[in-house]
This record gives C-alpha cells, structure tokens and sequence, in this order.
C-alpha cells in the first residue's frame, strides 16, 4: 500500500492536519466562531432599531412628565406671586390708611402755619403769566428786598382769619393788656351792657355759624371774655419767646377754643362801639372812625352794628376795613396792612387805625383781597 508523502515542512510548519470537520469546499470566516447560530443582518437592525423605540418613547414621556410638572411649578409660582403682589398692594394700602389716619388722629392741626420762606411761597401760590399773577410776584418781591419780610405764616382759611392773625401775633409777641381793660373787669361788662346800660337787645347776639341763643347769652359771652381774660394775661406774662410759640402752637390748635377768643373780641368791640356811642349821645368828641362807622344805615347804632355786621362775622363773612379800625382801636394796636393787590398804589399799605391815640404796638398782616389775612415774619 502506498503512503501519501506529507507537505513539505516549507508548505505547513505545522504538519499534516487531519482534513475532517469541514465540509469539501468550505471555508473558515475570520471572526465569527464555527459551530454558533447566525442572526440575520435585518433582524439584528429591527432589534436596535426596537431598543431605539423604547428609549425614545421612554425619554419622550419622561420630557413629557417633567416639562408638566415644570409648567405646573412655573404656574404655581406666577399664580403666588400675583396673590402676594395684590396683597402687598392691599396691604400697602391699609397701611397708608393707618398711618393717616393716625396723622390726623394726633398731629396738631395749626390754624396758624409754621414759617415759609416768602418768594417761594408766592412762587408756588402765583404761577403763570396772567396779569394778577405778575403783580402778586411784584407785590411779594416788594415785601421781601424793601420791606425785609422773609417769610410768612400762612393762616386757616375761614370768616375769622383777620381776628386769628391780630389775636396771634399779640400772644405770640407778649403784649399787654390794652390800658382801659386794666382798668376794668373785663368778664363783668355782658351783665354791664344789660343792667347799667338797658342794652337787652344783646340777647340776639349770633356767636358765628351759631345763631339766636336767647336769655344764655350772657353766661356763654362770660366764659368766653373770660377765657380771653385768662389767656392773655398768661402770654403776656411768659418773658421767653420761643417758651410763647410753643403754647400758641397748642392753643391755636384747639378749634373749640379758638372760636371762644374770637367771640370775645367780636363782643369787646361791640362793647367798644356801644361805650363811644353813648359819648356821642352826651356830645362828647368821639374818633373819626366812629363817626363814619354810625353815619352807615347798617350800622347807625350798637345794635345795627351787631345785627347787620357783627353777628355774620365767623358765619358768612370775615371783618371789613371798618371793623378793622375798630378792632385795633379797641384792643389798642396799630394794624399794618399789606393789600398785596393794591401794589403801586397809596392804599398798598394802611394802618388801622389810622391815627392811634397813643404809642400803640404794631402787628403786621398781610392780605391778597382783603378778605383773607396771613401774617407776615420781618
């Protein structure tokens, strides 16, 4: 038998191999292992392309969920930010209620107002360029370079801002008491007027926005002239000015007591008016102004005087230029008047009176119609 000679050593360093196990004709694939399944080239790309499904619907609806509960956050969040928003505002609103009211509760409402500086308050009250607008500036430019006013107290708007000013400014400077009231009670001249003099017309007397008070005007007239009496001589008895602004900052901040001064004067010069009428009467001299007050037919005697002037004055009107020179005659001050809107004129500035009897102190006002006063600061 004859033997097949094996390669050469050259051929295959290895040697003859037994050539079972493979099939005649086939050969060995690099790379994938004889023997194990083969999975399709298309059905291994439907399983990634399956994996590639899942995890994108997976991810999909993880988005889905998470940008949900982010716009559910987001709009949890605008809905509390506009409820705390709207409850600041509320909040801010109540507050600002409290504290004014608080303002108004117990801060001191000043009939007279503290000092401003004069050109800044005619800046501000007389804008424009009507032509009453620029004689007020060249009215108060006249004051502050010629007449050396700095400033001005603005004073409450009302029918007895001319007795505010006057009363004011002779508390806030000390004055004394007129030389005739040193001579007389002043708190008996009600029961005066009615039992010495038979004046029971005095019953009509109107205190202001309050009319006919019959048979109890001769006790609410006492408690005011003597408040006034009271009053009067405590300022005038207090040497240190700033010691006499700080209690007419307290008592020209009480309404009630105010009214009650004012009174008093509104009778003091009604008492003033009757006293000179009776001198007329006996054919004594009497002051010009006087004789030009009873030669009116509203005012041709006391009760005249009272019924058509007098009794409106803190109601329906304030003083006339009349009852101005009564005013300062009977509590014996010269009143200087600024009429701001007779600026370049002879009636820019008037006395009142204007021939006092004696060296009286002088007060100062200030007025833009006559009608409503404040009081100027030198």
């Amino acid at each position: 038998m004859s033997q097949h000679p094996c390669p050469s050593s050259s051929a295959s360093p290895v040697g003859c191999l037994p050539q079972h196990g493979l099939p005649t004709g086939a050969t060995s694939t690099p790379g994938i292992r004889t023997g194990e399944p083969q999975v399709p080239e298309a059905e291994r790309n439907d399983q990634v392309h399956a994996w590639t499904l899942v995890t994108s619907q997976a991810l999909d609806t993880a988005w889905r969920i998470a940008k949900g509960s982010v716009m559910l956050a987001v709009s949890f969040l605008v809905a509390a930010l506009c409820y705390f928003k709207r409850l600041h505002l509320y909040l801010g609103r109540r507050l600002k209620w409290w504290i004014g009211y608080l303002q108004r509760k117990f801060k001191r409402n000043l009939s007279v107002e503290a000092e401003v500086d004069l050109l800044s308050y005619c800046a501000r009250e007389w804008k424009g360029e009507t032509p009453r607008a620029k004689l007020m500036r060249k009215a108060y430019e006249e004051l502050f370079w010629r007449r050396h006013i700095k400033c001005v107290r603005q004073v409450k708007r009302d029918n007895y801002d001319a007795l505010r000013s006057v009363l004011f400014q002779i508390f806030s400077q000390g004055l004394s008491f007129p030389s005739w009231m040193k001579e007389k009670d002043i708190v008996k001249l009600p029961e005066k007027l009615l039992f010495s003099q038979g004046c029971n017309w005095i019953q009509q007397y109107s205190f202001g926005p309050e009319k006919y008070t019959g048979s109890n005007v001769f006790g609410k007239l006492r408690k005011c002239v003597e408040l006034l009496k009271t009053q009067w001589t405590e300022f005038s008895g207090i040497k240190d000015y700033h010691k006499r602004g700080s209690m007419c900052n307290i008592l020209f901040s009480n309404a009630i007591l105010e009214y009650k001064l004012y009174e008093a004067l509104k009778f003091i010069m009604l008492y003033q008016v009757t006293e000179v009428y009776e001198q007329m009467k006996t054919k004594k001299v009497i002051p010009s102004l006087f004789r030009l007050l009873f030669s009116r037919e509203t005012s041709c005697d006391p009760l005249s005087f009272m019924m058509n002037h007098l009794n409106s004055v803190g109601d329906t009107c304030g003083l006339e230029q009349i009852d101005m020179f009564i005013l300062g005659y009977s509590l014996e001050v010269k009143i200087k008047v600024f009429r701001l809107f007779k600026f370049n004129s002879r009636d820019f500035e008037v006395c009142y009176p204007e021939e006092p009897l004696r060296e009286w102190p002088e007060i100062s006002l200030l007025t833009e119609n006559d009608r409503h006063y404040h009081i100027p600061v030198f």
